[in-house]
């Protein structure tokens, strides 16, 4: 099973630390970040699997980063805030996090909330609801298996982990240093051609079994993105 990677943006130091510890020692993987400008250009490189986002922070505030990631991703967003009247949790919300939590707070209660999250996350992948969209794939993380309607894609390795990780996110553009970053596990050097090469090879064994509009599609200048097919 991989490690969730838990993005903390939190100015009081203290506090951060304190959850940083705390989601060390159930074995998440975690970054801190401090300054709401610098978020965007983290949350593209290291691709976080849950945002711990302040409201109030230097430079860029936790409504305005919630409307721009929200924009390319569905990542869950937990926002914290000392402000607890109703107009903020409720923006926070209209904005598109998935929950809140006001200070203080106990830090095994937001992992604890964290937690549920996951766990929402893995039922509906696993038993999604009636009227959810058919797709044709269907990835297995376990056994590293990928199938198209039933037949086994044949992927190596590192094809299954890219069509795994742009899979999740469908119409997210992702640039090559984090997808670099997500599918090589002992950070080997490579370039942007390695990747450009698995991709090729990925959309082909897909089109041998699609033959449709291509699914990993190239945006121009910035990197690929998957499509989810109808």
């Amino acid at each position: 099973m991989s490690v969730h990677k838990v993005l903390i943006v939190e100015d009081e130091i203290p506090l951060a630390q304190t959850l940083q510890a705390y989601f060390i020692k159930e074995s998440f993987d975690v970054m801190h970040i401090a300054d709401g400008a610098e978020v965007m250009k983290a949350f593209n490189q290291w691709m976080p699997d849950i945002i711990l986002l302040d409201l109030m922070l230097p430079n860029k505030d936790g409504i305005q980063l919630c409307k721009e990631i929200r924009e390319i991703s569905h990542i869950p967003i937990m926002m914290l805030t000392a402000r607890v009247d109703e107009v903020d949790r409720l923006l926070g919300l209209e904005t598109g996090a998935d929950d809140y939590v006001c200070k203080p707070f106990s830090p095994r209660e937001v992992i604890s909330r964290v937690k549920a999250i996951f766990r929402r996350i893995h039922l509906y992948q696993n038993f999604p609801p009636a009227n959810a969209q058919y797709s044709p794939l269907s990835i297995d993380e376990a056994l590293m298996d990928a199938l198209w309607n039933g037949q086994a894609l044949g992927l190596t390795t590192i094809e299954f982990r890219l069509l795994n990780t742009m899979s999740k996110e469908p119409r997210r553009v992702f640039t090559r240093d984090p997808l670099m970053n997500k599918i090589y596990n002992d950070q080997r050097v490579v370039n942007d051609r390695t990747i450009d090469s698995h991709v090729t090879k990925l959309r082909r064994k897909l089109n041998a079994l699609y033959g449709g509009d291509e699914i990993v599609r190239s945006v121009y200048g910035a990197g690929y993105k998957f499509e989810q097919p109808l």
